[in-house]
């Protein structure tokens, strides 16, 4: 839409587009936040008695902002319509989480993680085939393999991401960090721009989130935007061409959220009661019982680690 019209303009074009999704997110963020649920404080987080009484699942604000921007501005192929469809999704199976009075079971969560998955990777795979990259080495993946480790990614950065947001700015900062060298890998190896733009929108939106999440935050993002953030971030490192780099450029995530699920999995399933007994998940509560860390601390520290993982990555590849 605007781009049509601004294409020849390209620094205008950008000026504006990232000022109105910085703005239109945060003005958005301010005058509907009134609106959303408050949350009930989380029973067994550290800390969580804190949360209770502050808007929750502003997701549903970030990511519709986040769809609208990218259809005023991007112009859009199927593809990328798929995309954002099935992010939408994940915001609003989330939010919907979010405003129950009685949180959603596994169950019912775990099948919406499993239809995303499976769209997602179906998707890419029929725009993009299955060869893959490992730095400068290509190998072309049997589409059934390709098709499940996928969904295995996909899946594995909604809950890792969803685990992750427990600290004020903690899940918005790693996130932003993530999508952002995604961004720069698909700039540096001149990959899908269109795509790239989506990754600059979802930045700018994020920013504009996290002025509102530091601590003390004023509102939360909840399920509606840790698990559409999941989402995003599994598609932006299939896109590069380089999916394996999801372990290095989430690692952060990857760490905090999923030495959660990896526990709770030995415990359950594996009947393995004493596994990891000593560590508190996700990480980020261990390092404040355990560690005595603050929360600003856990927040830079984590970021800061994340972002230098996440240079080692873009330039690895670059």
């Amino acid at each position: 839409m605007l781009y049509h019209l601004l294409k020849d303009y390209p620094n205008l074009y950008y000026v504006l587009f990232i000022g109105v999704c910085f703005f239109g997110t945060f003005y958005a963020l301010s005058g509907l936040k009134r609106l959303l649920p408050k949350d009930q404080g989380r029973e067994f987080a550290v800390n969580g008695a804190l949360s209770e009484g502050k808007p929750r699942g502003a997701g549903i604000i970030m990511i519709t902002a986040f769809v609208l921007l990218c259809v005023l501005f991007i112009p859009l192929n199927t593809e990328l319509v798929i995309y954002l469809a099935l992010i939408y999704l994940a915001m609003i199976t989330g939010f919907l989480d979010d405003a129950a009075e009685t949180p959603w079971g596994e169950l019912r969560k775990g099948v919406f993680d499993l239809v995303i998955s499976v769209g997602i990777t179906i998707t890419y795979y029929n725009f993009n085939g299955s060869t893959i990259f490992f730095f400068s080495s290509s190998f072309h993946i049997p589409s059934p393999i390709f098709i499940f480790l996928g969904i295995v990614l996909v899946w594995a950065s909604i809950n890792v991401t969803n685990c992750s947001d427990g600290i004020d700015g903690l899940c918005g900062s790693m996130s932003l960090i993530s999508i952002a060298g995604a961004y720069m890998i698909l700039r540096n190896l001149l990959l899908d721009w269109r795509f790239a733009n989506i990754l600059i929108c979802m930045c700018a939106v994020l920013l504009a989130y996290l002025w509102f999440n530091c601590k003390p935050s004023k509102l939360l993002m909840g399920d509606a935007g840790s698990r559409a953030l999941g989402v995003v971030i599994a598609v932006a490192f299939l896109k590069t061409g380089h999916p394996f780099m999801f372990i290095v450029g989430a690692f952060m995530l990857i760490l905090d959220g999923g030495t959660g699920l990896i526990k709770l999995s030995a415990i359950r399933y594996l009947r393995m009661k004493n596994f990891m007994k000593n560590i508190r998940t996700p990480i980020h509560d261990h390092m404040r019982k355990n560690l005595e860390w603050q929360d600003t601390e856990v927040v830079f520290r984590f970021t800061i680690a994340q972002a230098l993982l996440t240079m080692l990555a873009v330039y690895a590849i670059s």
